[in-house]
């Protein structure tokens, strides 16, 4: 069982890798290593990462015990992405884990948004466009695997070997499903989150070459909207596989 749950594992992020070739439209390649690297997903990832560092930023210098101005946004944002992990986590082990949730959830929150709100075509590439970095397939498979690493170390470090005992309950009849699900997490979680994003995109951007100046308005908000359901679910399904790997834990 334990060789079985082992294989599953590693073909599964095999599978994942392979997927991540994935592409829909031009890129633009970078040579690194001799591998290609699709070039405007680092530049929009690492346009979000300042982002987020300069939006927290303020909110995390001059703490006072009376938060005010842009302490309170960053405190009510740690409570929301606290109540998030404690709800699908549990009490006695969330702690650990808000930091890789949260960061889960806004780097896939304000990718979601720059795709909406930030011309990124405005700048011209030699080959390809820029856009979101959850409109890229590697981003998006990137991220799943993190959160399957995450609920396999939280298992291992709390049960050991044990933890694929698992895949044998509750009778070993239901192993080869057991096991499949190892397969089915992260695949639904990177094409959930690319799927979504890239049909937005691809709808605001039909729209605004056919109407461009009215109808394309409504649906830029509904994508706001879908975007940050996209992210939350993605951070809720994330703390809630974390959860189930530790259940007789908490």
């Amino acid at each position: 069982t334990h060789i079985a749950s082992a294989y599953a594992f590693s073909a599964a992020f095999r599978n994942s890798y392979e997927i991540s070739g994935v592409e829909v439209g031009q890129h633009s390649y970078w040579q690194v290593s001799g591998y290609q690297v699709h070039g405007q997903v680092p530049i929009t990832s690492w346009v979000v990462m300042m982002i987020l560092l300069s939006l927290a930023s303020p909110g995390s210098r001059d703490l006072r015990t009376i938060p005010s101005g842009s302490q309170n946004i960053a405190e009510y944002v740690l409570d929301f992405l606290r109540d998030l992990t404690r709800t699908q986590i549990g009490e006695e082990a969330y702690r650990p884990w808000v930091p890789f949730i949260g960061t889960m959830f806004l780097f896939i929150f304000v990718s979601n948004w720059s795709g909406a709100l930030f011309p990124w075509r405005i700048f011209e590439l030699p080959q390809g466009e820029l856009a979101s970095p959850t409109n890229d397939m590697n981003t998006t498979v990137a991220s799943a695997s993190m959160t399957s690493v995450a609920y396999f170390y939280a298992g291992l470090r709390i049960k050991g070997l044990s933890y694929f005992g698992r895949h044998v309950q509750p009778t070993p009849i239901l192993s080869p499903i057991n096991i499949l699900e190892d397969f089915t997490k992260p695949l639904s979680l990177s094409f959930r989150l690319f799927g979504n994003i890239l049909a937005d995109d691809l709808v605001v951007a039909a729209l605004t070459s056919l109407v461009p100046l009215i109808v394309p308005i409504p649906m830029m908000f509904l994508g706001l909207f879908t975007s940050a359901i996209q992210a939350l679910i993605f951070a809720t399904l994330a703390a809630a596989y974390t959860g189930e790997s530790m259940e007789d834990y908490h």
